[in-house]
């Protein structure tokens, strides 16, 4: 009788993952991206960068100051947040969008709803969306070509009165924008990413790293990323009026953000079904949603306003996929 046992609410299972270490995970998943983006666009992407992550953890940590809630700061969600951001931001835009944008996403999107695991949509998202709707012009002006200013090329200066002078990158259409005008595009460079695009999305390679160092970290599954790809690779060859052409397929899977918001956004815990079944269902109306809004849409990319709209359908899709319990009361009800 000298022996006491406790007993406490279930679960009684523990883990060792908390919401660190797997924000943590998330973060190293997006360094090949970053690093890439930072290569590819040069030192504005890195100033947009670090402008991003650092405003959304002084926000969070402003607002839970002022408002005497227990600092969370230290979770890494914030520096997600922000990263994620930046990555969805043209490298052109100048350092006040980042700082809007993440203000809104931590402060509006994310703090306002409770904090992390409260807010209904992907904060990044719900920010990349706000300010192409306040900023269109900005969000939407991408380098295709980073330049020196090397005699070689002489393409890239500007013939004034004064002499010559070197600019910094050349502006262009991106492969959705290409591929929507009838025109083909260069697979090998999407997948590398040489091309036009936002900081994080052009590497096709750069994000399968990230992506399949989630999955082996088991941060995240298979099934929403590869559900949402598969069925938008069936809706665009059912629907995209080019057939069977690969190149036009290819173009979609690798072009935009499609690829970063299938293993990064899409599978977002706070806002992506639990069940099984819920997963399978949110990933094929992502593949949906995401192929009507570029082949039908006014824009050629659609991912981000296709991820928000499937956030907020999570509630409903997980009452739907609930899976019944076990034992005497679940045959009753069936």
């Amino acid at each position: 009788m000298n022996k006491l046992y406790n007993v406490s609410a279930s679960p009684h299972t523990r883990s060792r993952t908390t919401t660190a270490t797997i924000m943590q995970d998330v973060t190293i998943a997006l360094i090949p991206a970053s690093i890439f983006g930072i290569f590819n666009f040069g030192m504005n992407a890195l100033l947009i960068i670090l402008t991003s992550i650092v405003t959304s953890v002084l926000t969070e940590y402003i607002y839970e100051k002022a408002m005497k809630k227990p600092l969370t700061t230290g979770d890494f969600s914030a520096v997600v947040t922000g990263l994620l951001l930046a990555l969805n931001l043209s490298p052109t835009v100048p350092l006040w969008i980042p700082v809007i944008g993440s203000i809104f996403a931590i402060l509006v999107v994310k703090m306002l709803y409770g904090g992390i695991g409260q807010n209904f949509m992907n904060p990044a998202l719900a920010a990349r969306c706000f300010l192409l709707i306040s900023f269109a012009g900005r969000m939407n002006n991408y380098v295709i070509e980073q330049v020196s200013g090397s005699a070689s090329t002489p393409k890239i200066f500007q013939y004034l009165s004064k002499g010559v002078v070197a600019i910094d990158g050349i502006s262009g259409a991106t492969p959705l924008a290409s591929l929507r005008a009838g025109e083909t595009v260069d697979l090998l460079n999407l997948f590398i990413g040489k091309t036009a695009g936002t900081i994080g999305e052009t590497s096709v390679a750069a994000i399968l790293i990230g992506g399949i160092y989630l999955l082996l970290r088991k941060v995240i599954t298979w099934r929403i990323p590869v559900l949402y790809l598969a069925s938008f690779s069936v809706f665009v060859l059912l629907f995209g009026g080019r057939g069977f052409n690969m190149n036009f397929l290819i173009g979609h899977l690798f072009g935009g953000g499609l690829m970063l918001g299938a293993f990064f956004m899409a599978t977002d815990y706070s806002t992506s079904p639990i069940t099984r079944m819920g997963h399978v269902v949110y990933g094929i109306i992502l593949g949906i949603m995401t192929g009507v809004f570029r082949l039908f849409g006014a824009s050629p990319e659609g991912v981000s306003f296709a991820i928000i709209f499937c956030n907020m359908l999570v509630p409903l899709i997980e009452k739907v996929t609930l899976p019944n319990m076990f034992g005497k009361e679940a045959k009753a009800n069936e």
